[in-house]
């Protein structure tokens, strides 16, 4: 019954039962919180997530945990090149793939034969990877997950080496067009916050609307690329990492859960040994990840 609830909000309308349960079991692996896993067995590491972000809102809710910080840098994340382009090429290559499909269907149903040529736009990638960089919509106008402003058509600022440098390090806060030009007096997120300190440039930004909105990074600024979270999930289970199979629920409330890239993998008894073995190791370069605990 709860498939078919999510199939009727997200399958086409008229779709039989069969096809719309189909539908929900292939889109909840893929779809909800693909950072826990996209694979066979991840339903239970994804029922404790998400209980786990109910809890946390309702203790929000009630007043026994304060809100989040939205301004603290240590709750965002920056989009370089590479995963924006990564992002466009693969809605672009579900949109083709979408449409083959769709094409291959219709010939099965009327009888028809199969033609490539005319199945495959040979330019759809093409053309729309040229259309999200000539214009300030990353992906096509007014569909879902459209940003404004990604790629822009100006003149690369060569006055000196150091504008030229702070130009390619310009970030763009993804609040929404509406702060631009409604929300004229939202002040929080163009102020200058503790946590930007040695990262943002504090005074390099634009005048006007776009005020604290649009940043540049510091001169000397290095960022960090991602790396394989496989041999430290090895580490966590030879220290003994309790995983979801192993523990009661009645157990999490008195150990510490255990974080890798934003997916709780586990629980610990004793989280200061685990700490201080990592500090260790990390000193000794036989580590470079980092890690959170939240109690």
């Amino acid at each position: 019954v709860a498939l078919d609830y999510i199939g009727k909000r997200g399958a086409t309308v008229g779709v039989p039962r069969d096809k719309r349960i189909r539908y929900a079991r292939d889109i909840l692996p893929k779809e909800m919180l693909p950072h826990v896993g996209t694979g066979e067995f991840c339903e239970t590491k994804k029922a404790y997530y998400f209980g786990y972000i109910i809890h946390r809102l309702l203790l929000c809710a009630l007043g026994r945990r304060t809100e989040d910080d939205r301004d603290h840098y240590f709750n965002k994340r920056l989009d370089l090149a590479g995963p924006l382009l990564g992002s466009l090429f693969r809605s672009l290559f579900r949109k083709l793939t979408k449409a083959v499909k769709g094409y291959v269907q219709k010939c099965v149903d009327n009888g028809k034969d199969v033609n490539l040529q005319f199945a495959i736009k040979a330019k759809a990638i093409t053309s729309g990877l040229k259309y999200s960089l000539a214009t300030w919509n990353w992906r096509q106008a007014n569909a879902a997950g459209t940003r404004a402003g990604v790629s822009q058509v100006i003149l690369l600022n060569r006055l000196t080496y150091a504008s030229t440098s702070s130009h390619f390090r310009r970030l763009n806060s993804p609040i929404g067009r509406e702060a631009f030009f409604y929300q004229g007096k939202l002040a929080k997120p163009r102020q200058l916050h503790n946590s930007q300190w040695g990262m943002m440039c504090p005074a390099e930004t634009p005048e006007g609307q776009a005020c604290g909105l649009v940043k540049n990074l510091a001169l000397m600024v290095y960022i960090t690329v991602g790396s394989a979270a496989y041999p430290i999930l090895e580490f966590l289970e030879e220290w003994v990492t309790e995983n979801f199979e192993e523990i009661s629920p009645a157990v999490i409330p008195k150990a510490t859960k255990i974080f890798v890239n934003g997916c709780w993998v586990g629980i610990h008894r004793d989280p200061e040994m685990l700490v201080r073995t990592l500090k260790k190791l990390r000193r000794r370069v036989s580590i470079v990840y980092i890690l959170f605990f939240f109690g």
